[in-house]
């Protein structure tokens, strides 16, 4: 027989790994030019054009790089009213929010 503490966690570890993968997944190339094109441009309205900094903070790989990913993920996908950043949870996906932070940190060319 099973142990409830045993299957509880093996259920939990299976939850992970699936939620993994799925996050792990990078857009296709045409989606992926597409949110280039959305970082470049429309955060780059606050962040400024090359994204060193205007309105809203540099989003440089520099600046970016000891900030955890979940900080980053839920600001763009829920925003910070209080510094007029928007929420874009509806118009990106959570795993496209993922992929642009991996992008971020690695500088986005």
């Amino acid at each position: 027989m099973v142990k409830p503490n045993l299957l509880r966690n093996l259920i939990l570890l299976v939850s992970l790994a699936v939620s993994l993968s799925s996050i792990a997944q990078s857009p296709e190339p045409a989606r992926q030019d597409a949110l280039i094109h959305l970082v470049k441009q429309d955060c780059g309205s606050c962040h400024g054009m090359t994204l060193k900094g205007g309105l809203g903070p540099a989003l440089t790989s520099e600046e970016l790089k000891n900030k955890p990913d979940q900080y980053l993920i839920d600001t763009i996908l829920y925003g910070r009213e209080q510094l007029a950043m928007p929420p874009w949870k509806g118009i990106l996906t959570e795993q496209e929010v993922h992929w642009i932070v991996k992008q971020l940190k690695t500088e986005i060319e």
